[in-house]
């Protein structure tokens, strides 16, 4: 047996990145329950600066939507090469959310 502790990947309902336009894109966290949904709304596990390090962005430009009545987290924020531009790598978004996914919750 291991300790090992659940990632949101895991906890989700589901986890999905989708683009959100050619300059931005977006994530949402699907909780099951509104128990879920508090330990990941918290400011203190998601926030700016832990989506600034994940994805290496700005943190000015991040922005977070909390939505109680849904379970749901909505983080969105600039693409770093525009959609579709020689150096895009992900030009649907479709990739952006395994990070998060991947994020252990406290």
């Amino acid at each position: 047996m291991t300790d090992r502790k659940p990632t949101l990947g895991e906890l989700a309902l589901e986890v999905r990145a989708k683009n959100a336009g050619p300059f931005w894109v977006t994530m949402e966290l699907f909780m099951r329950d509104a128990d879920g949904y508090a330990a990941v709304a918290d400011e203190t596990f998601i926030n700016e600066d832990v989506i600034a390090r994940l994805y290496d962005v700005d943190p000015a430009g991040i922005q977070i939507f909390r939505i109680p009545a849904l379970n749901v987290v909505k983080i969105s924020f600039p693409r770093p090469v525009a959609q579709g531009s020689l150096r895009d790598r992900d030009i649907h978004a479709g990739q952006h959310h395994v990070p998060l996914a991947s994020l252990v919750p406290p």
